[in-house]
C-alpha cells in the first residue's frame, strides 16, 4: 500500500453525490448577494491601498429584453472583473442604460404608451436578467441617461462647449433619413443609408442646425491613435480612414474675364505638378457652376443629370464605381504659376462634401485624370520624371520618391517634397494659395428634430437673438404629453407650453430650441459619471475621475469603431480642456467581441432570430448559459449559437458538482500541501495537472483573453480527477492532494460559473465569498514535467519524437537524439556538419554524405 493511503480503502471518507440543480442553488445565492451592496462595490478612493482597475462593457439600449449577444459582451466583463477581484484589485464595475433614442419614441407611437414609461419599464426587467446572471455590477452606480439628473449634465456641458465656441449652429446640406424622420450626423449613414434602418436611402436636405467643433481635435485624435497600443489595431485603421488628414496646399484660380474678381480654390496634395495641368473640373453642386447654370439653359439640364447620377450612386453605394464623364461650361481660370489658361469643366466624379468641391486636373500623372483627359482629348504634359533625361517612361506616371520635377519653371529640377515646399511658399507669398491640411473628418452634427432625447438649452428672442439657458435654471426639463405624431418637425415645436419661454437677458418672450441632442452624446461620458453617479452640484467629481480613469479595459463591439468611440474620444479631451479631467484618452485597452450568429446572420430582434438566456437559464442554469457564450469560440470571433453546446456545458457543471460533493467531507477533514516529497506518481500526476491549469489561465487573462481555451484547460483537469477517481476511493492519492485539487477547481471556476463555484466553497467547508479569495498561484516546481517531448529532424525532416528528462541539458538532449534508434539508421555513414537545438522544441542534425 502507498505510504499516502492513510484512509481505510473501504471507507475512503466520501459522501454521496447530490445532484446539480442550478434552478434551486442560483436564485437562494443571488438572493443573499443582493443583500449585501457592499459585495460589489469598489473600495473608497480615500482609504483604499490596492491599485484600481476599471472594467466595463458598453452600456446598452433598453430594448426590452436581453439576447445571446449581449449575454456574451456581460460575461466577458463579468469574468475578467472577478479575476481582478481575486488578484487584490480594486474593481469599478458598474452597468447603466443608454436610454433615449428612436425605438423608445418609435415604441411609443405603436403602443400609445409614453417613451419613459416604456423605457423605465424596459430597464427593470433588463436590470432583472442581468441578476438573474450573476453579473457582478456595482447597481449603486447605475446610470439612466434619460432621467433629468443625468441630461442636466449633457446641457451643462452643451453650455460649456457653446462658451469655446465648440458647439455652434449653421445652415448646411445634412444626411435626412425619411424613416427616422430626422438629421443624421456623416458617421451615422452607412453604404448611403441610415445606420439603424439598414435598407433606408439617406436624402441630402438644406437645414439649419446644431454642431460639435470635432475637427478642431482631428489632429490630435489622429496622433492619439499612435498611443492606443490597446486597442485593435483593424479599430485604429477604421479612425484614421475615417478622419482622413491629407496634407497639400490651397490654389485659387482667377476666373478668366470676370470683373467681379470671381475665383476658384482647389485643393492639392501635388501642387509640384501644377505646371502640368489641363483643366479644372467642378462638382456639379458647387456654388459656381450654380451660378453658371441660371443664366444658361443649356448647362443647367447637364448639371441636373449629372445630380441624379451622383444620387443614384450615392444611394446604391457605387460612387467609386461610376463611369467617369463630364461637360465643358465654356470659362477658363488663369494658372498662376505660368499664366495658361485651362479650361472649367462640370464632372460627375467630383464631390462637393470633399475638399472644396473643385478638382486640378494633372492626366500626365494621375490615373483617373489620364483616364478623363484621354476620354475628351485634353492635353496631357508631363511634369514629373525619375530625372531631367528621362522623358519617355509609360504614363501616367505616379512615382514622386527620388523624382524631379521638368518642364516647371524655376523649380525645374527640384526634388519632388522639396518643391512642393517652396511652391505653396510662393504661392502663399504671392497671395493665391497656401499650404494647408484637410480632413474627411466633419464637424458632428447633433441636432435631432425627434423628442425623446436630451432638450438642447438655448432660447432664440427676437431682441437678444440666441440665448444660452442660465445654468441655474437647468435641466430643461423635456415635457411629457406631447404630440409624438411623425410629420417634418421636431414634435417639440408643437409643444406650446415648453416653446414659449422669457429670454433670460431681457425678459422678453423667446422660444425655446426644438430639437433635442444626439444620442450618442448621451454615451460619450457616461464612464465618467459612473465614478461619482449620484453627484447633484457637477457631472462628476475631478478626484474620483482622476482616481478610475483611464478604464482599465473598455469591452464592446467593433460597429462602435467609428461612432461611440471617436465621440468618446472627442468628450474626453473637451472634457480635458474644461478643466474636468486630466486623461486625454477614455481607455487603456479595447476588446471588441464577436458577435452571436443564429441562422447565418448576427442575433438581432430586428433579425427575429434572437435567443433569450430566460430560456436558457431556465434549463440549464445561469452559469451554465454564461459558460457557454465564453466557451463556444474565441471571444474576439463570431459565435455560431448552438444550444446542443449549453446543455454540453452543464453536463459537464454537473460532473464538476459531483465529484466536488462526493469528495467535500475529506476535504473538510484535511489540512493541505503544496510538495511533491512523498507523493505516489498519481498524486504527483494530478497536483501537476492542477498547477499547469492554474498557469495557463493565469497566462489567458493576463492579455490572450482566449478564454475557451481557459475553459478547455478546467475541462481536461476535470477529466483527470474523473480518470483518478477510483485510486482516490482507494486511497491511493493523499487526501491532502484531493483537498488541494478541489480547492483549485473551485476557485479556477469561479470567474466564469460564480454561482456553483460558490456553492462548492461552501460545500468544501471554506468560508467568505470565493470570488474575493486570492486567485490561486501556479508553483512552478510542481508544474514541471518530469519528461518532455522533443521532435528530432534530419536536415529539417521528421525522424521521430524522444522522451527525455525534463531537467536536461542541452548535450544530453543532442546525445540521445543521435542514439534512437530510427535516428541513428538515417544517419548511418553520414557526416553530421551541424546540430542545432531549439530548447524544448526540437534537434535538428544537418548531415552530409
Amino acid at each position: 500500500m502507498s505510504s499516502e493511503q492513510i484512509v481505510d480503502p473501504n471507507n475512503p471518507a466520501t459522501e454521496e453525490p447530490k445532484r446539480y440543480q442550478p434552478n434551486e442553488i442560483e436564485p437562494r445565492l443571488q438572493a443573499i448577494w443582493d443583500a449585501d451592496p457592499s459585495l460589489y462595490a469598489a473600495d473608497p478612493i480615500a482609504t483604499s491601498k490596492k491599485p484600481k482597475y476599471y472594467v466595463l462593457e458598453m452600456l446598452p439600449y433598453p430594448s426590452g429584453k436581453l439576447h445571446m449577444g449581449h449575454v456574451r459582451n456581460y460575461s466577458i466583463g463579468d469574468a475578467l472583473a472577478r479575476y481582478q477581484w481575486m488578484n487584490g484589485f480594486n474593481v469599478l464595475h458598474p452597468m447603466g442604460w443608454d436610454s433615449f433614442g428612436l425605438p423608445a419614441e418609435n415604441a411609443a407611437i405603436k403602443n400609445n404608451t409614453a417613451p419613459r414609461e416604456w423605457t423605465l419599464s424596459n430597464i427593470a426587467e433588463m436590470r432583472k436578467q442581468m441578476q438573474r446572471m450573476g453579473l457582478s455590477y456595482d447597481w449603486s452606480r447605475e446610470v439612466t441617461t434619460c432621467l433629468p439628473e443625468y441630461y442636466r449634465w449633457n446641457q451643462w456641458l452643451f453650455l460649456e462647449m457653446l462658451k469655446r465656441d465648440l458647439a455652434f449652429r449653421r445652415k448646411s446640406k445634412v444626411n435626412w433619413c425619411p424613416n427616422c424622420n430626422t438629421v443624421l450626423a456623416n458617421e451615422q449613414v452607412i453604404a448611403g443609408c441610415c445606420w439603424r434602418h439598414e435598407d433606408t436611402l439617406v436624402e441630402q436636405r438644406d437645414l439649419t442646425q446644431w454642431f460639435f467643433r470635432i475637427t478642431n481635435y482631428a489632429d490630435e485624435l489622429l496622433d492619439g491613435l499612435d498611443n492606443l497600443e490597446g486597442w485593435p489595431e483593424k479599430v485604429r485603421v477604421m479612425q484614421r480612414n475615417w478622419i482622413g488628414r491629407s496634407e497639400g496646399a490651397e490654389v485659387t484660380f482667377a476666373v478668366d474675364g470676370c470683373t467681379d474678381e470671381m475665383t476658384i480654390t482647389v485643393f492639392t496634395t501635388r501642387i509640384d505638378t501644377i505646371f502640368g495641368a489641363s483643366s479644372l473640373q467642378l462638382a456639379p453642386d458647387h456654388p459656381i457652376v450654380q451660378h453658371w447654370a441660371g443664366g444658361d439653359a443649356e448647362l443647367s439640364v447637364e448639371v441636373d443629370k449629372m445630380l441624379a447620377e451622383q444620387k443614384t450612386a450615392r444611394d446604391t453605394d457605387m460612387l467609386g464605381e461610376l463611369p467617369k464623364h463630364g461637360v465643358p461650361t465654356g470659362r477658363f481660370v488663369i494658372n498662376h504659376f505660368n499664366g495658361e489658361k485651362l479650361p472649367v469643366w462640370i464632372a460627375n466624379y467630383v464631390l462637393s462634401g470633399y475638399g472644396t468641391g473643385a478638382v486640378m486636373s494633372v492626366p500626365a500623372h494621375d490615373e483617373r485624370d489620364f483616364e478623363f483627359a484621354t476620354k475628351y482629348g485634353l492635353p496631357i504634359k508631363r511634369v514629373i520624371a525619375p530625372n531631367l533625361d528621362t522623358n519617355d517612361l509609360p504614363l501616367p506616371y505616379t512615382d514622386k520618391a527620388e523624382s524631379v520635377l521638368i518642364d516647371s519653371g524655376e523649380w525645374t529640377g527640384e526634388a519632388v517634397l522639396e518643391a512642393q515646399d517652396k511652391m505653396s511658399s510662393f504661392a502663399e507669398k504671392n497671395g493665391f494659395g497656401k499650404k494647408t491640411t484637410t480632413y474627411r473628418l466633419k464637424d458632428w452634427g447633433v441636432s435631432r428634430q425627434r423628442y425623446w432625447g436630451t432638450p438642447i438649452p438655448v432660447v432664440y428672442c427676437d431682441k437678444c437673438g440666441m440665448q444660452p439657458v442660465p445654468e441655474d435654471q437647468l435641466p430643461v426639463l423635456l415635457p411629457e404629453n406631447v404630440d409624438l405624431a411623425v410629420v417634418d418637425g421636431s414634435p417639440l415645436s408643437r409643444a406650446e407650453d415648453f416653446v414659449n419661454t422669457t429670454c433670460p437677458n431681457c425678459d422678453g418672450p423667446a422660444r425655446r430650441e426644438t430639437d433635442t441632442m444626439d444620442t450618442f452624446v448621451d454615451s460619450s461620458w457616461y464612464f465618467y459619471r459612473y465614478t461619482d453617479a449620484r453627484n447633484n452640484t457637477a457631472p462628476f467629481a475631478s478626484e474620483a475621475a482622476n482616481y478610475w480613469f483611464p478604464i482599465d479595459q473598455y469591452i464592446g463591439g467593433v460597429e462602435h469603431a467609428i461612432l461611440h468611440l471617436i465621440y468618446s474620444r472627442y468628450w474626453t479631451k473637451v472634457m480635458r480642456d474644461i478643466g474636468l479631467i486630466k486623461n486625454s484618452e477614455p481607455a487603456t485597452r479595447l476588446f471588441t467581441q464577436g458577435m452571436v450568429i443564429k441562422n447565418g446572420a448576427k442575433m438581432s430582434k430586428s433579425k427575429g432570430n434572437v435567443v433569450s438566456p430566460d430560456d436558457m437559464i431556465a434549463k440549464y442554469g445561469a452559469d451554465a448559459t454564461r459558460m457557454y457564450a465564453l466557451f463556444a469560440a474565441p471571444p474576439d470571433r463570431d459565435l455560431e449559437w448552438q444550444e446542443e453546446g449549453v446543455a454540453g456545458v452543464y453536463r459537464f457543471l454537473s460532473r464538476v458538482h459531483r465529484l466536488t460533493t462526493k469528495y467535500a467531507a475529506l476535504h473538510r477533514a484535511t489540512e493541505h500541501t503544496q510538495t511533491l516529497e512523498g507523493l505516489s506518481v498519481d498524486g504527483q500526476h494530478l497536483l501537476r495537472t492542477l498547477h499547469q491549469t492554474i498557469a495557463k489561465i493565469t497566462l489567458d487573462f493576463s492579455g490572450r483573453w482566449h478564454f475557451n481555451t481557459c475553459i478547455a484547460s478546467v475541462m481536461m483537469l476535470v477529466n483527470e480527477i474523473s480518470a483518478s477517481e477510483a485510486k482516490m476511493d482507494a486511497g491511493d492519492i493523499s487526501p491532502a492532494t484531493i483537498r488541494e485539487v478541489f480547492r483549485g477547481l473551485v476557485l479556477l471556476l469561479a470567474p466564469f460559473a460564480p454561482f456553483l463555484s460558490q456553492e462548492l466553497w461552501t460545500e468544501l467547508g471554506h468560508t467568505g465569498i470565493v470570488f474575493r479569495q486570492p486567485w490561486p498561484i501556479a508553483d512552478e516546481e510542481l508544474a514541471r514535467e518530469d519528461e518532455i517531448e522533443i521532435p528530432v529532424q534530419v536536415n529539417g525532416k521528421l525522424v521521430n519524437v524522444i522522451k527525455v528528462d525534463a531537467a536536461a541539458d542541452a548535450d544530453t538532449i543532442k546525445a540521445a537524439a543521435k542514439a534512437d534508434e530510427k535516428v541513428a539508421a538515417r544517419i548511418a555513414g553520414k557526416t553530421i556538419v551541424k546540430e542545432i537545438f531549439v530548447p524544448g522544441k526540437m534537434v535538428n542534425l544537418v548531415v552530409k554524405g
